[in-house]
């Protein structure tokens, strides 16, 4: 067995086995999928690498890729782009945010066969972008109205989606009832099981003050989703409105909380969290113009989960679709960056980040921003070797005997 192998083994030998070889699947089916599925590598590797990358403390989500800025809607109603995981999030050297995220161009342009001096470009217009507005220290967000290019679009469609969409996909009528499918992505969960989730949810729905108001629980199913996230526990869980004006419907994402990956290669002290479940929404209030809507944590069957509403607005940019549009590329990138330094400042001067003043003064500076653009270049080798030598070993059988 390769000795990445093994890494990878060791990192998730705490999560569902039958989930863990969903995971080795999808990371086996290209690059960027490996890449996506493996943070805990990067930034081992990046603590290995000796390379020291001086930068003021922020709040960062941890796990920054192209497919971790997407759409959503707020408890307003209204839909943003914006960052959208933070199960990863910690307090961390600003510039981690940064590393990983320009990696991720390289890797991704790479799986999509984008000539790599076009990935170099768009790497030095994230860093020029994240820079100057580090630099001007005001915040940014993006929703409609204030949306360009194809992410305007993007958000203009997403908004028209209702959640009858989203139910079409995920649900049936039986015996006129209405009930989840039963698919690869929803399994079926034990009646004993779904009994105590259900009364979890009630009481969560009677207590909880963000809570949707006149909504009880009639279906739930464990959900596959994500690719770093899979092995978790994740449900989903169909409500219906209670109050006799109709028939309306929400559905709820219920997802394991489990400690960031990159903990033990930051020497930085964090704040004491009651659950991991609080660090990740406590982060994401701070870092986001706009949180998603029902965003919630709670504690079930002893374990941290976070609850959020699961959306038809709910989506990332496909650059598989714009990848011969150099002019939308460009345009997603530069509000990715935007977003990025914004989500820091926003949250700047809190609970040990640093304040504003500081974040400007980083921006301004530019000696750093070769020395990051050089490191993604030339990890990115070692994200290949890794990868070939993590698919011999899953081509040859050896991850089926992983076991918890």
């Amino acid at each position: 067995m390769e000795k990445v192998t093994r890494r990878i083994q060791k990192f998730n030998e705490t999560r569902l086995p039958a989930m863990i070889q969903e995971k080795y699947k999808v990371m086996a089916t290209d690059l960027y999928k490996f890449y996506r599925g493996t943070n805990h590598l990067f930034y081992e590797d990046l603590k290995k690498s000796g390379k020291v990358f001086q930068s003021p403390l922020a709040w960062i989500c941890g796990d920054l890729h192209l497919e971790n800025f997407g759409s959503f809607k707020s408890d307003n109603r209204l839909v943003y782009f914006d960052l959208n995981d933070f199960d990863e999030a910690l307090l961390a050297p600003a510039i981690f945010e940064v590393v990983r995220m320009v990696t991720s161009i390289f890797v991704a342009f790479e799986s999509l066969r984008i000539e790599q001096k076009k990935a170099i470009n768009m790497a030095q217009l994230f860093l020029k972008t994240y820079s100057s507005i580090l630099e001007k220290g005001k915040p940014n967000y993006i929703e409609p109205r204030v949306a360009k290019g194809i992410v305007c679009q993007f958000l203009v469609n997403a908004s028209k989606r209702k959640t009858k969409d989203i139910l079409k996909k995920k649900a049936r009528v039986k015996n006129k009832k209405i009930m989840l499918l039963n698919t690869p992505k929803h399994l079926k969960l034990p009646p004993a099981l779904k009994k105590e989730l259900f009364n979890h949810i009630a009481g969560w729905l009677k207590n909880d003050g963000g809570s949707p108001y006149n909504y009880i629980p009639i279906d739930a199913a464990f959900r596959v989703a994500g690719t770093g996230s899979l092995g978790q526990i994740r449900y989903i869980i169909l409500l219906k409105s209670s109050n006799g004006t109709g028939e309306k419907y929400l559905l709820l994402d219920m997802k394991e909380a489990t400690p960031p990956s990159l903990l033990p290669y930051v020497r930085i002290k964090q704040p004491q969290w009651n659950t991991n479940a609080e660090r990740i929404i406590t982060i994401q209030q701070r870092m986001q113009n706009r949180p998603p809507a029902l965003l919630s944590a709670t504690v079930f069957k002893k374990m941290p989960f976070v609850i959020e509403e699961l959306q038809p607005t709910e989506d990332s940019i496909n650059f598989n679709l714009i990848k011969k549009d150099y002019r939308n590329i460009y345009q997603v990138i530069d509000d990715m960056a935007m977003l990025t330094a914004s989500s820091q400042l926003r949250s700047s001067g809190e609970q040990g980040s640093s304040i504003t003043d500081e974040l400007k003064e980083f921006g301004a500076k530019k000696d750093w921003q070769e020395k990051v653009l050089t490191y993604a270049i030339h990890y990115v080798s070692q994200i290949k070797t890794d990868y070939i030598n993590f698919l011999r070993d899953y081509k040859k059988g050896v991850l089926k005997n992983h076991q918890k």
